[in-house]
């Protein structure tokens, strides 16, 4: 099997799986079936997903969205391998949460993925730590919280007027690719377009198009994923968290957490149970 689920933790109604797939190019998909309804948060890896709701490029950062009994496919036509953390619920489990969620009325999924949301990332970093430090009673309170953010956005989210050719989601890729493994680096626009053999503007509409959201964005939201896991996971400092992360100071770094997580990185550690390293940058 080139997908491998491992679980995490389970409950009446939900289970959480770590699943890793070392599918690539060459390997031929084969039609699958969604056991539950799932909503699989992309921790790394690019792979291309169809389903009964259409289909996506996914990459870091993405939530991927399939519907109990309902038919997918998963491929890997740009790059090697991926890794997911996969929330599945049963569909009165499920039909419970969306309930309390204002204006959401559906218990099924009309599109087959999200991008990523400034509200889906304290929740996919803590879900991520939690996988990688083996704590593993905070996945249900964070399978609740997921749930009921991917309902939420759900009530405003639409189909895509035109779906991306295949050229154009190849060239994506390449770039979503780069970013995943040189974020801590300065990454332009007109850089990623020339990668792409496009000009700037047409770029930006392709990306937009394919991801949900503009290169820049992308950008930002997997430096921050990225220092949210450090700051959950280890005592460095945050002016190093934030360098290695890719800002150029920790106050453009504070800002940046602030805006997107709600509170300051020292009080984002202090919350999440780390205490305060030696230094006088946070």
């Amino acid at each position: 099997m080139a997908s491998i689920p491992h679980l995490l933790a389970s409950g009446t109604g939900w289970r959480v799986q770590d699943v890793v797939c070392t599918a690539g190019p060459l390997d031929r998909p084969f039609e699958e079936q969604h056991a539950s309804l799932c909503i699989a948060a992309v921790t790394s890896g690019t792979f291309r997903y169809r389903s009964t709701q259409g289909s996506a490029t996914l990459a870091p950062g993405a939530v991927l969205l399939g519907n109990e009994h309902h038919c997918y496919e998963c491929s890997h036509e740009h790059s090697a391998g991926d890794r997911c953390l996969a929330f599945h619920f049963e569909p009165e489990f499920f039909e419970q949460i969306v309930a309390a969620v204002p204006g959401a009325r559906r218990i099924s999924f009309n599109i087959p993925t999200l991008p990523p949301l400034p509200a889906l990332i304290p929740i996919v970093a803590a879900a991520q730590a939690a996988r990688d430090n083996g704590d593993l009673a905070a996945l249900e309170e964070l399978a609740l919280c997921m749930a009921a953010t991917v309902s939420a956005a759900l009530v405003d989210a639409k189909r895509p007027a035109r779906l991306p050719s295949s050229r154009d989601e190849l060239r994506v890729a390449a770039a979503l690719r780069r970013i995943e493994q040189e974020s801590h680096q300065p990454l332009l626009l007109a850089d990623l377009a020339r990668d792409a053999a496009a000009s700037p503007y047409h770029f930006l509409r392709l990306f937009l198009q394919v991801v949900g959201v503009t290169p820049h964005q992308y950008l930002m939201r997997t430096r921050l994923h990225e220092a949210a896991v450090c700051l959950r996971r280890s005592g460095e400092s945050i002016l190093s968290i934030a360098l290695e992360t890719g800002f150029n100071d920790v106050s453009t770094f504070n800002g940046h957490f602030k805006r997107i997580m709600g509170v300051s990185p020292s009080v984002y550690r202090r919350l999440n149970g780390r205490g305060e390293p030696h230094s006088r940058d946070a």
